[in-house]
């Protein structure tokens, strides 16, 4: 027997199904709402109680602190797989075999060369401009270079756009860097993995040998899993919702990618760093702060900690504190700011206040720290979140094209002025 919801309306009642997912999340299908009530709609801001697709990519539980990736839980992949692993993954729904992701690789590095001409695009922009403008434009760019759409019933098709954006992606980052650093632009090297090739693209000087940290190569690829996919965000919405309109792929990430870069969503990292600058100016006293965190009155706000969807502790955290311990070890860094960081975790890990209320430092916090004692930009961290988070958009954007989804198209409720006569300007 199957559940059904029902909706009482001005004395009638409609049945709906009720839909169980695979992890017994329950839904109240009403796709046929509007038609059988004439005209009635839900209304949910933020989306918050609304589902708006069926998807076999992720599964979170914000409550229980868990997520996986096509099952696979983000503990044991971030222990034990590589991000091309988990991109390949994401993307085609199995871990890749030796072969497979040998030819994944080959294949994406066969693909990354860049056009010449996107640099004079890139010059163009001023070095003081904001880096994930210049990666959307470029992104966007890219279309020009490649006018003809994807087949989507065509797996070459769809394998030829994939491993494409897999290998000029990184490029346009690694450029995106350089530009900001005054550097001369690098295309990488065909005989490094996929991440150590990111390393070498953003941080090779032009009069030196690069040579490769191991634990940054570790906790970058660690970073890069654990934000390759997180579900029906924003920008991950809005990578579907564009493409269901059947932009292309390159259009439906540029789009994201816009998306990921408000301080709500991929800007948090940054918004973290510009925090810990404020206290270091004001002194960097860290109980202060904490003290001003808890005072409802005060208009400060914590950045890094607690999370929206996670309402005990974000799993992402957890193992990317041991790499940030790890990266600080490693390099020897000595940096008033992350020593305020580091304050700031202790005082909130011992603070009943932040214990009662879960609000735990989150992977925005230790990324920020990591990303920090990289010598990344601040402005540059959204970048390195878009990055990670490809996989992840492609999977969600080929999704729904091979899903079929119709044409995304939310209503309102409006609230504006009822009919009313024009009047001429005369008499206004």
């Amino acid at each position: 027997m199957t559940d059904k919801a029902i909706l009482e309306i001005d004395g009638k009642k409609f049945e709906f199904p009720v839909i169980t997912g695979t992890e017994n999340e329950r839904a109240i299908d009403i796709k046929t709402l509007r038609g059988v009530t004439d005209g009635v709609v839900t209304i949910d801001p933020g989306y918050k109680n609304t589902g708006s697709c069926e998807s076999a990519i992720t599964f979170l539980d914000g409550e229980n602190g868990i997520l996986r990736y096509r099952g696979y839980s983000i503990e044991e992949l971030a222990e034990k797989a590589n991000f091309l692993e988990v991109a390949y993954l994401l993307i085609f729904g199995e871990l890749p075999t030796t072969s497979q992701l040998e030819k994944f690789h080959n294949d994406i590095k066969a693909q990354s060369h860049v056009d010449e001409d996107v640099k004079r695009i890139l010059d163009g922009f001023p070095k003081s401009a904001h880096p994930m403008g210049v990666l959307s434009s470029l992104t966007s760019a890219l279309i020009a270079f490649n006018p003809s759409s994807v087949n989507v019933e065509s797996e070459e098709d769809m394998y030829k756009a994939i491993v494409k954006i897999l290998g000029k992606f990184p490029v346009l980052v690694g450029w995106t860097l350089r530009k900001k650093t005054g550097q001369p632009l690098d295309y990488g090297d065909d005989n490094l993995g996929y991440v150590e090739n990111i390393l070498k693209m953003m941080f090779k000087k032009p009069n030196s040998e690069y040579k490769q940290n191991p634990t940054l190569v570790d906790a970058l690829d660690k970073l890069l899993i654990l934000h390759a996919d997180h579900e029906q965000n924003c920008s991950t919405s809005t990578v579907r919702i564009v493409g269901s309109s059947h932009a292309g792929l390159f259009a439906s990430l540029s789009a994201g990618i816009n998306a990921l870069w408000g301080p709500l969503h991929g800007g948090a990292n940054q918004a973290v760093l510009e925090m810990l600058e404020a206290i270091k100016e004001d002194g960097g006293d860290t109980k202060k702060y904490m003290g001003k965190a808890k005072d409802k009155l005060d208009p400060f706000r914590l950045m890094g900690f607690g999370h929206r969807v996670y309402k005990n502790f974000d799993p992402r955290a957890k193992i990317i504190k041991k790499s940030a311990d790890e990266v600080l070890g490693d390099l020897g860094v000595e940096d008033p700011i992350l020593d305020i960081a580091k304050g700031l975790e202790k005082e909130a890990l011992e603070d009943s206040y932040f214990v009662d209320r879960k609000l735990y430092p989150n992977v925005d916090f230790y990324s920020g720290i990591i990303y920090r004692a990289m010598n990344i930009p601040t402005e540059m961290f959204t970048v390195m979140f878009a990055l990670g988070r490809l996989p992840g958009w492609i999977a969600q954007w080929k999704e729904m094209r091979e899903n079929k989804e119709p044409i995304g198209r939310p209503r309102q409720i409006y609230t504006g002025e009822t009919h009313r006569p024009f009047k001429p300007v005369s008499e206004r």
